[in-house]
C-alpha cells in the first residue's frame, strides 16, 4: 500500500481563482483540495453566494462555505485600471486562471485570452460559461435551473403524466465545475510536453448535454422522444422505489442474475421463472404486472433490513434517506466524505481518493474579504483567511 505524502498532487501549482456563484469556486475547491495554492479573488462586494442563506455564519451563508474551502482571500477592483494593474502582478507566477465573467468582459479589460497567453505562454486559462462565446446562445449568461430546462434534463425528470421537474441539486453547476478542472488539468498535463499552457472552457450547456444518458441514446437509435418515467428507469426493470412495510427503498435490478437472487431471498423463485420477467427485455416490456408482483412480495418486509440483505447478496438495493441521515451514516464516516476545519468549517470532503497523494484540508473559506489592494504589498498583505473558530 502506498504511503501518503504530505504534498498534495497539484503542489506548487497556482491558481488564481476570479470565478463567483458555483461551477467556477467547486473547480477551484477541487483544485485546492489537490494541494494547489488558490487565490480568490472577490469584487468590492464579494461574491453573490455570500448572501444566499439563511443560514449563515458570521454573516457569510452557508451556500458560500461549501465551495471555497482551501482558498486564500482577496479583494480587488477588476473594474479600475489600478485593480487590473494588481492582477497582472499576481499571474505573473500562476499556473493556472479560473473566471466566469460574461462573455467579452475579460476582452475588454485587456485580460482576453489572446492577450494573457501572449504575455503568460504557460498559462492555463479556464472559463466556466452558460454557453460558450458565440453561437445562437453565445454569450448569454447560463443558470444551473434553466439550463436544466433547456438541455432537457427537466424534461426527463418527474412523475409520468405530472410535470417536469428540476433536479433537486444545482447537478449542472455541479458537473461543470468538475469538467472545468478536469479540463484544467489535462491542459497541465499537456503543458510539461509543450511547454504552453491553452483555454480550457466548461460550459453549463454542454455539461447538461453530456448528462442525458441513456435518454439521448435512445433517441439517437429509435427516433423516440423520451417521457416522464419518475423512479423508473427507462431502459431496464424493476429500478424503481418500492414501498414496504416501514419505509421506501429503491431497488436497481440490472440483470437477470440478480432479479433471480431477488425472487429467490422472497421465496418466489417462480417470479424469476415466468416467461415475461425472466429476461431484461421481457421484465422491461412488462414492468407494470411485476410492479404488482413486487409491491406484493414487499408489503409485509422491513425495508432497511431487506435493502442490506439485498446489497450483500449483490442485488442493488437501498432505503431512501434524507440528506441528514445519508451524513451521519457509519459508512460517511467510514469513507471519511465529513471534514472538519476547527471549530468554525463543516463540509463534504473531496470525493476523488488517491492512494499517495491525498486531498487535505487546510484552509477554512475566507469569510471575510474586506480589505481591498491597492499596490502590489498590500495585495500580498490583504489575503485573509476565515478565524480558526466561530464567534
Amino acid at each position: 500500500m502506498n504511503t501518503p505524502s504530505s504534498t498534495g498532487a497539484l503542489d506548487g501549482i497556482r491558481v488564481i481563482d476570479l470565478s463567483r456563484i458555483l461551477g467556477g469556486p467547486y473547480c477551484g475547491q477541487i483544485l485546492g483540495d489537490h494541494g494547489a495554492d488558490v487565490l480568490k479573488v472577490e469584487p468590492p462586494q464579494g461574491d453573490d453566494t455570500r448572501t444566499w442563506g439563511p443560514p449563515f455564519r458570521e454573516g457569510v451563508a452557508s451556500y458560500y462555505m461549501g465551495l471555497n474551502r482551501n482558498k486564500r482571500g482577496l479583494q480587488l477592483d477588476l473594474a479600475s485600471a489600478q485593480g487590473r494593474q494588481l492582477l497582472l502582478g499576481l499571474l505573473e507566477g500562476a499556473d493556472v486562471l479560473v473566471e466566469n465573467f460574461k462573455t467579452g468582459t475579460m476582452e475588454k479589460w485587456g485580460l482576453g485570452y489572446d492577450a494573457l497567453s501572449t504575455r503568460f505562454p504557460r498559462l492555463v486559462h479556464c472559463r466556466v460559461s452558460g454557453f460558450g462565446a458565440d453561437g445562437p446562445l453565445g454569450g448569454i449568461a447560463g443558470y444551473d435551473a434553466a439550463v436544466q430546462a433547456l438541455t432537457g434534463v427537466m424534461s426527463v425528470n418527474g412523475e409520468s403524466g405530472g410535470e417536469p421537474l428540476r433536479v433537486g441539486l444545482p447537478v449542472i453547476d455541479l458537473v461543470t465545475g468538475l469538467n472545468a478542472a478536469l479540463g484544467v488539468m489535462l491542459a497541465l498535463h499537456e503543458r510539461q510536453r509543450s511547454g504552453r499552457g491553452q483555454f480550457v472552457e466548461a460550459s453549463l450547456y454542454d455539461s447538461g448535454l453530456s448528462l442525458l444518458h441513456p435518454h439521448a441514446a435512445n433517441w439517437f437509435m429509435d427516433g423516440r422522444r423520451p417521457t416522464l418515467t419518475g423512479n423508473a428507469h427507462p431502459n431496464i426493470y424493476p429500478y424503481d422505489a418500492f414501498p414496504t412495510r416501514t419505509a421506501p427503498i429503491f431497488l436497481a435490478v440490472g440483470n437477470d442474475r440478480q432479479f433471480r437472487l431477488f425472487c429467490e431471498h422472497l421465496s418466489a423463485p417462480a417470479l424469476a421463472s415466468d416467461g415475461r420477467y425472466s429476461q431484461a427485455g421481457a421484465r422491461s416490456s412488462h414492468r407494470s404486472e411485476l410492479r404488482s408482483a413486487i409491491e406484493s412480495l414487499l408489503r409485509d418486509q422491513d425495508g432497511a433490513a431487506l435493502a442490506e440483505d439485498l446489497m450483500r447478496l449483490g442485488v442493488p438495493c437501498a432505503p431512501i434517506h434524507t440528506v441528514d441521515q445519508a451524513l451521519q451514516h457509519p459508512h460517511t464516516a467510514h469513507r471519511e466524505m465529513v471534514v472538519r476545519i476547527g471549530d468554525a468549517y463543516t463540509g463534504i470532503a473531496s470525493p476523488i481518493k488517491l492512494g499517495r497523494t491525498p486531498a487535505s484540508y487546510r484552509l477554512p473559506p475566507p469569510v471575510r474579504c474586506t480589505a481591498s489592494a491597492e499596490s502590489p504589498d498590500q495585495a500580498g498583505a490583504a489575503i485573509t483567511t476565515m478565524p480558526s473558530s466561530s464567534a
